[in-house]
């Protein structure tokens, strides 16, 4: 049963747990996850951390599935902001690459990767994993499908996977990493 909407500017007590969780998996990792660190970060009991979460599974799905729920809304929003321009190939590619020039360098972008990783050792995290990566896919045929793309269900997982490893490279290697070239190199090639 889904939580009531928190109202506008007011974050919830099982929001607070899931963005804090979120921070202490950026900063620490999985393996640092720490009641102790969440209720601490949340500004929560403990025994408001596990009335609301009773298994460390299920508290990060749900920060995955909110990780995931936010950022597919943040690109959406920029996917939009485009859409209406009749942007070119080149031109889409080139927005890309800028998108991801102004991510952050920083804890908040590891969390996600972390708990990728961990949906690789804990089977009950897999459809949490599966339902982020259906969303950049949908999002991402969106975008090819605007672009006049053919058949943008075959691209688009290969085009989210090839924005996430460079997501990846950059975060790994403290260093910008074109996107634009290699985008183009894949669209044109399908």
């Amino acid at each position: 049963m889904a939580p009531a909407p928190a109202r506008k500017g007011v974050v919830n007590t099982r929001d607070a747990i899931l963005r804090a969780t979120l921070e202490v998996v950026g900063e620490q990792g999985v393996g640092g996850l720490t009641n102790r660190r969440i209720v601490a970060a949340a500004g929560v009991s403990l025994g408001t951390l596990t009335y609301h979460f009773p298994s460390q599974t299920e508290l990060l799905r749900e920060a995955m599935l909110l990780f995931a729920e936010e950022e597919t809304a943040k690109l959406a929003a920029i996917a939009d902001a485009h859409s209406a321009d009749g942007l070119s190939l080149e031109q889409a590619a080139a927005v890309v690459e800028h998108v991801i020039e102004q991510l952050p360098f920083g804890t908040d972008d590891l969390a996600p990767h972390e708990l990728y990783l961990q949906a690789a050792r804990d089977p009950g995290l897999r459809d949490a994993s599966a339902r982020c990566f259906a969303a950049y896919d949908d999002l991402a045929m969106t975008v090819l499908r605007a672009l006049g793309v053919s058949d943008p269900a075959r691209v688009a997982g290969p085009v989210v996977a090839l924005i996430a490893g460079l997501q990846l490279r950059r975060l790994s290697t403290g260093t910008d990493v074109p996107a634009a070239e290699p985008l183009m190199m894949l669209l044109r090639g399908a």
